[in-house]
């Protein structure tokens, strides 16, 4: 039966990586975008709808529309929980699991549940009718659902998950500050204001209210002791809401800043000369690779200069420009730039974008270490550029010896 499932899969495994790619906002081709801006176009146009639902007069004027983009949106969301679901398995992490462990393992991931939240409140209303507030509510969850494909949402998750425990630490500064100052209050407040600072809990909302800088005034001391209390714990608030503010706004402007550089499991993946690698040897390539992307017209590489790196197409076309005047082009999965590092000379063709192309750039230096740290990867190049050097290496450039070593067998 394991043999019959297995085989079933195996079957379905072309099409199966071709949603996983449509669906995986890190792929940049053109289809990949028109999914994704419908996605994200529609959650726009949710997060509409239950605000402008609200106003009675402009519900009760366009509520047949709202239910059109209801059904049409629960019917759209319900098919993407469904197909990612089901593409789970091809999510690099998880590939080494059975389907189903690995299948389980994504509808765990705080993007699943959210994806499952999105769509959930309409089925649980066929069977248990509820108030139609909290179901318009709980809609607005599908607003969350932009985490997936805004950078500047992603990142900031990403700053706050980094800095958890310094930010933690932050908090618990703060709430030890809050039932410091709410006993000194309670104790000199008690007796001139025993409705509003009889008990601890009583003086706590004082202190949030004051350290948090809000000041609503609703609560405020009389005697001297308690408004010496007051200045003092007001200060203090300045001070100590800076430190989370401060944590999350430096995380976040480094991750911005090297979001561009972010390479994701099915970025490395989509290179052939990567497939068939587990998940750990797929992790050390990870580690040694940034992303580019090129823009159309671009010159990625020019003939002379020096060799700085070697260039994988995750997506988009390149030309490249050869001494005779040969021009060639490369796509998806193809790779340029290992025969210059290899040889250790200058580069001999320029090769620029034809549109715009997803690259991942492993630099000079770490060649080697990647073929050290993955003999097969080292393995696949030296195969390549064997293959290439007759044609791509002119007259003079005697190939390093790297090169010139026959390619191991497997």
């Amino acid at each position: 039966m394991s043999e019959r499932n297995g085989a079933h899969e195996d079957e379905w495994r072309p099409l199966r990586r071709r949603v996983y790619e449509l669906l995986d906002p890190s792929i940049h081709t053109f289809w990949d975008r028109v999914v994704h801006t419908a996605l994200i176009a529609l959650v726009l146009v949710n997060v509409a709808a239950v605000v402008l639902e609200s106003v009675p007069s402009i519900e009760a004027r366009y509520a047949r529309l709202f239910m059109v983009v209801e059904v049409v949106s629960l019917v759209a969301f319900t098919v993407e929980y469904l197909l990612r679901l089901w593409t789970a398995v091809e999510e690099i992490p998880l590939t080494e699991r059975s389907p189903w462990a690995a299948r389980l393992a994504w509808a765990r991931s705080p993007a699943a549940l959210v994806d499952l939240l999105a769509i959930l409140p309409f089925y649980l209303l066929l069977f248990e009718p509820t108030d139609l507030r909290v179901f318009a509510l709980l809609r607005l969850v599908r607003f969350f659902k932009l985490v997936r494909y805004s950078s500047g949402l992603a990142s900031l998750v990403e700053a706050i998950y980094v800095e958890r425990h310094a930010l933690l630490a932050s908090l618990l500064i703060l709430g030890g500050l809050v039932l410091t100052m709410a006993t000194l209050m309670h104790l000199a407040e008690r007796a001139a204001q025993p409705d509003r600072y009889g008990t601890i809990p009583d003086a706590m909302w004082w202190a949030v209210v004051t350290l948090t800088t809000v000041g609503y005034g609703d609560v405020v001391p009389i005697t001297p002791l308690g408004k010496i209390i007051a200045g003092l714990t007001a200060m203090m608030g300045f001070t100590l809401l800076a430190l989370p503010i401060g944590i999350i706004a430096t995380s976040f402007a480094e991750v911005i800043h090297r979001r561009e550089f972010v390479v994701t499991w099915t970025m490395v993946a989509r290179v052939p000369i990567f497939g068939g690698l587990g998940a750990s040897d797929i992790a050390d390539v990870m580690q040694l690779l940034d992303s580019r992307t090129a823009r159309k017209g671009e010159v990625i590489a020019r003939r002379g200069e020096k060799a700085d790196a070697i260039y994988f197409i995750v997506s988009g076309t390149v030309e490249v420009e050869l001494v005779d005047g040969e021009t060639i082009r490369l796509r998806d999965g193809d790779f340029f730039g290992e025969i210059a590092i290899l040889t250790g000379h200058a580069r001999n063709a320029t090769v620029r974008a034809c549109g715009e192309t997803q690259l991942l750039v492993l630099e000079a230096h770490d060649l080697e270490r990647l073929m050290n740290r993955v003999p097969e990867i080292g393995r696949r190049i030296r195969a390549v550029a064997h293959a290439r050097a007759p044609d791509r290496v002119k007259a003079g450039d005697a190939p390093h010896e790297r090169l010139a070593e026959p390619p191991e067998t497997a």
